[in-house]
């Protein structure tokens, strides 16, 4: 199966799997992981990951909202674009897919410094680190990347390498259903996909904001998931971005992508 049909499982078939791990106190990384939960600035790679996400992923900036970052992504010039999936050796790579969400933030704090400069802020589900990256490029005090895949926190370290930027600070723990962190800005992108998951989030963000005043942005294309939550009322359109060529096919077509700003009414 080519990775196009691994990626619409990813979207379908296996989100459930990764939300459950989202939903655990553990996140679900293999042992071999388990001592990396978190990532200081100047932490070495294991050798190993460093060369094989190298040689399995291509350095590219173009087909995105962000032509300024430059990521290593799965494309169909990667040997697992055509490869089976169960040959990939580290679990479902959500991290090597840039996501149009992920995008519209992204391009959101290109073009809206003001937003971050000077601000401490978290990039909740950070997969390939783009958000983070953004938020560093235009002048946040502090960024706190989040996944619970080790393995996006390794490529998150090469993706700032390739943007010429010190290594923020990564964790690996499922922070949900934490103590609220006191972040000025919390951005997440494309992570409403899972009924469970979507409750755990309006619970938490809505903690965070009531507790320590945070300001939430979420990127989402508008998916029939996140729509027909109830979070949907709790949301205020901020911008809509008309999505690549090359992001609309890898997305089963979807056209635009949007940021809204999360209010919830009873903070």
């Amino acid at each position: 199966m080519a990775f196009r049909g691994w990626k619409r499982l990813l979207l379908v078939g296996r989100q459930n799997t990764f939300a459950k791990a989202w939903r655990s106190r553990r996140g679900g990384p293999s042992l071999r992981w388990k001592r990396c939960c978190h990532w200081s600035t100047g932490k070495s790679l294991d050798p190993e990951v460093r060369v094989f996400l190298e040689e399995n992923t291509e350095v590219t900036s173009s087909g995105h909202l962000t032509p300024e970052i430059r990521l290593r992504l799965l494309t169909p010039h990667c040997r697992f674009w055509r490869e089976k999936p169960d040959l990939w050796p580290y679990g479902d790579p959500f991290w090597a897919i840039y996501w149009p969400g992920g995008q519209a933030l992204s391009r959101y704090i290109l073009d809206n410094p003001r937003v971050v400069k000077g601000r401490s802020v978290l990039d909740l589900g950070s997969g390939c680190g783009a958000t983070a990256i953004a938020a560093v490029m235009s002048g946040a005090s502090q960024v706190l990347a989040n996944d619970i895949d080790p393995i996006a926190g390794m490529a998150m370290i090469l993706n700032c390498e390739l943007n010429h930027l010190n290594p923020f600070p990564i964790t690996i723990k499922n922070i949900i259903n934490s103590e609220a962190g006191n972040w000025d800005l919390i951005v997440l992108g494309d992570m409403f996909y899972d009924e469970q998951l979507a409750d755990g989030l309006h619970h938490w963000l809505r903690k965070c904001i009531r507790i320590q005043q945070t300001e939430v942005l979420i990127g989402d294309p508008g998916r029939h998931q996140f729509l027909s939550h109830s979070i949907r009322s709790h949301l205020h359109k901020v911008i809509e971005y008309s999505l690549p060529e090359y992001t609309r096919q890898e997305n089963n077509g979807l056209t635009s992508s949007i940021v809204w700003s999360y209010q919830p009414s009873n903070s």
